[in-house]
């Protein structure tokens, strides 16, 4: 069986970051199972699925155990079929949170360059060929690098968050709960914020007619015309405690 790590790692000779286990655990999963369901993702379910139920009590627990049930008992190509559908084809449910402030303008551009340098100050490097505001990769970033530094670009793009959600309730898609496990370990939303997100949510991010120069040749297709694109392979995972260890020793 292939062992599951992280892509995000420590720069040498930089210590680990300091977070607690069970919130570090929650926003790993989270990040896997937010991937594209590849047959090295899928052959890890049964694993993915222990280590859900082995969570302590809380609303993202629930959640992931729902969605890791759901998850193991799809036939492979429905999920990928599901996938692509529900994230690569509807712009409302874009996992590239930075769109969702931005639209296609030279501020998004910008926004991942920021992003990007983000992980390189705390000494994390990303080497999944994916941009580095793919929601899978954020949650890397949270889950390594710790709450106050690591879940900022999270709370920055709640709104996002927020919108994605609601677009996956909308087709009743089951990664909505995984969605609503994230925006459980965050924030409230204020009033306000909610208001922003029903904006959002009817007038669509703002538009440029300008490409994104910066990550020209990245293969990320414009909301509105998107296309399946290539999918990176699922991050890998650091050995986990619980259920989950004793599959990765095998």
């Amino acid at each position: 069986m292939s062992t599951l790590r992280t892509r995000i790692r420590p720069a040498a000779g930089r210590p680990g970051p300091e977070e607690t286990a069970e919130r570090g655990l929650l926003l790993r999963l989270l990040s896997l199972v937010l991937q594209y369901p590849d047959a090295e993702l899928t052959r890890e379910r049964a694993a993915l699925a222990a280590t859900a139920e082995a969570l302590p009590p809380s609303p993202a627990a629930r959640e992931l155990v729902a969605f890791t049930a759901w998850f193991a008992g799809q036939p492979p190509e429905a999920l990928e079929s599901h996938y692509v559908e529900v994230f690569d084809l509807r712009r409302k449910s874009s996992l590239y949170l930075t769109y969702y402030l931005h639209g296609d303008t030279r501020r998004r551009g910008m926004a991942l360059l920021t992003l990007a340098r983000t992980y390189r100050a705390a000494g994390w490097s990303a080497g999944s060929g994916e941009l580095p505001d793919h929601l899978p990769v954020v949650l890397e970033f949270a889950a390594l690098a710790g709450p106050r530094t690591g879940e900022a670009p999270l709370r920055r793009h709640r709104r996002g968050l927020a919108l994605i959600h609601h677009a996956l309730s909308d087709v009743q898609s089951p990664y909505a709960g995984l969605l609503a496990a994230l925006l459980s370990l965050l924030p409230p939303a204020g009033t306000a914020e909610l208001e922003a997100v029903a904006k959002l949510a009817a007038d669509g991010p703002p538009a440029e007619d300008v490409g994104l120069d910066p990550y020209s040749g990245s293969g990320f297709a414009p909301p509105g015309t998107f296309v399946p694109t290539p999918q990176a392979r699922p991050t890998l995972m650091p050995p986990l405690t619980g259920p989950m260890e004793a599959e990765t020793r095998r």
